[in-house]
């Protein structure tokens, strides 16, 4: 992977500040230009790159879910002092996104959960997810080939940075992050969106469905399918429209507080 595509930024000024968290395997490159498009609208906008990923497959060997969601909680007391903070996150950084709204209801004023890992697609990944409970599978297959990105835009897809392969023993951590989100998603307060892609190879965009209708205290969940573009979703032919729609939905919330102080100037990227 090509460090300097993959590596976190900051990018933008303002009040108001949204973290951006990427998916398993993936890098802060997956969300940029949902990043960029927030940041034009006056956010302060951090994607940190979490640990183990955008580098090397090795470098996966010595993390888990467990610093993941670590470097989340980090990243978000970071722009603890901006007048309204909202999370956005696509694949498994949704989940993360989830579970910090979960457990830190006072610092989330609202989320965006873009194509959720809740749910894989297809007999062989549901497959997958029963054995990783189970030593089993980390036994005999050690690490899994990643053959490439779900992105159906040709030019996007040519330039995506993908890591060749990862432990089985992290897809382990990422089924645990979707069962703490299920526990974790009635105990989310604030208002959601839910992105989908219902030709998405990777997870099951109904998966993103029955996870909004768990969200019971949310005051607000807005649910939006796209009929076209596959998994990651900022990347590929419907990011634009999904850039536009993230950016209606925290409007009003920022509407709320157009007075107050600035948040504070952060010009270095985010470790």
């Amino acid at each position: 992977m090509d460090g300097e595509s993959t590596a976190p930024f900051a990018l933008g000024r303002g009040p108001d500040a949204c973290l951006l968290l990427h998916g398993f395997t993936g890098s802060p490159w997956e969300v940029r230009p949902l990043g960029e498009a927030l940041a034009a609208r006056g956010m302060r906008v951090v994607a940190p790159r979490l640990p183990g990923h955008g580098t090397t497959p090795e470098a996966m060997l010595d993390v888990d879910y467990r610093d993941w969601q670590a470097c989340a909680d980090e990243a978000l007391a970071s722009l603890s002092g901006y007048r309204r903070v909202f999370v956005a996150g696509l694949s498994m950084g949704a989940l993360l996104a989830l579970r910090l709204a979960a457990h830190q209801p006072e610092a989330v004023h609202a989320l965006a959960l873009v194509a959720p890992a809740i749910r894989f697609r297809g007999a062989r990944m549901a497959l997958v997810r029963q054995l990783c409970r189970t030593p089993l599978l980390e036994w005999t297959t050690p690490w899994v080939d990643k053959g490439g990105t779900d992105i159906s835009d040709p030019d996007a897809l040519a330039q995506a940075p993908v890591l060749p392969a990862f432990p089985v023993a992290r897809l382990r951590d990422l089924c645990t992050l979707q069962d703490l989100a299920v526990v974790d998603a009635s105990r989310v307060r604030c208002p959601v969106l839910v992105a989908t892609a219902e030709q998405d190879h990777v997870v099951d965009p109904e998966g993103g469905r029955w996870l909004a209708r768990r969200m019971t205290a949310s005051p607000a969940v807005r649910l939006v399918a796209y009929p076209e573009g596959f998994h990651i979703i900022p990347r590929d032919v419907c990011g634009a429209r999904l850039a536009e729609e993230v950016g209606d939905f925290l409007q009003p919330w920022r509407d709320d507080f157009r007075s107050g102080p600035e948040g504070p100037a952060q010009d270095a990227p985010p470790p």
